[in-house]
């Protein structure tokens, strides 16, 4: 109890640090059932993004076709795939660093739904099995999920393949294929414009980003920290969507996270664009061809 106790005393401290700082005055936190996980659960979750963000920054050199921008594009204003139909539900991990594999997911779904109309729930648990070029609930990459997509002939549904939060047996069938892609594309790495072109144009973007321990008690609000280093990938996110604030003016991505509807803004969050590539947000972003 008395540990649990510092923890929460130590957490409301960074958090009230956080609401009165002047870089960031829009993120707003609060003390949600993140802030009294035990130590161990905290360590597991830095360890987890450092040892992740090791093997993205090493691999980032292994890319995909080159976006272009599509002839006469329209570029609006904001977007938001959500609304669209395009994006499935909020899961959480839970213990297990698979958000590589929720991120990936995600964008495999957008692209189904664009090519059948049809919005299905792919299965993250089929990556964390079979995708042997990753390291499961060790962390993984994108662009190498894309790969293991295509040459493997599809991934699950989750409703054959449903996600357990643990390493396991690979079990995927072939008849129980939900999508299937040709290939992928990799966008400039930090070029936020061709990010916002590629959301857009294309639909749900996976991304990489940092994500500083402090997120863990976002509650709402356009997250920008001015000494974020965007060449330190921690997590894999989806990007669904982005706009401007019409009160403050400030531009932001519409970011679906992988921790559950309770966290953030019933799962999502909103990170500032057009900020240098705060955070890393363009630093690594891919999306599948279906």
């Amino acid at each position: 109890k008395n540990k649990m106790t510092i923890i929460y005393l130590r957490n409301y401290i960074t958090i009230q640090r956080l609401l009165y700082d002047d870089e960031n005055p829009n993120c707003q936190q609060v003390l949600n059932q993140i802030t009294i996980k035990t130590s161990e659960k905290l360590t597991f979750l830095h360890e987890l993004h450092h040892l992740t963000s090791l093997k993205m920054n090493s691999t980032l050199s292994n890319t995909g076709s080159t976006f272009i921008t599509p002839e006469n594009a329209v570029i609006p204003d904001e977007i938001d795939w959500r609304k669209k139909g395009a994006v499935t539900r909020v899961k959480d991990q839970g213990d297990c660093g698979s958000c590589w594999a929720f991120s990936s997911v995600g964008s495999i779904e957008g692209q189904q739904f664009r090519k059948s109309g049809v919005l299905t729930e792919l299965s993250e648990q089929n990556l964390v099995d079979c995708d042997t070029e990753n390291w499961g609930c060790d962390g993984g990459l994108m662009n190498t999920i894309f790969n293991y997509v295509q040459k493997n002939g599809g991934i699950d549904t989750e409703k054959t393949y449903p996600y357990e939060a643990k390493d396991g047996k690979c079990r995927f069938n072939r008849s129980n294929v939900g999508a299937t892609i040709s290939g992928y594309v990799s966008l400039p790495r930090g070029d936020e414009n061709k990010l916002t072109e590629a959301v857009a144009t294309i639909g749900p973007i996976s991304v990489g980003m940092n994500v500083p321990r402090d997120f863990c008690d976002y509650s709402e609000g356009i997250i920008y920290q001015r000494n974020c280093d965007p060449d330190r990938m921690r997590h894999a996110v989806l990007v669904v969507g982005y706009g401007t604030d019409k009160e403050t003016k400030e531009d932001y991505y519409i970011i679906k996270n992988s921790w559950g509807e309770s966290w953030g803004m019933k799962g999502y969050f909103l990170m500032a664009r057009n900020k240098n590539n705060n955070c890393g947000i363009a630093t690594a972003a891919s999306y599948p061809l279906p």
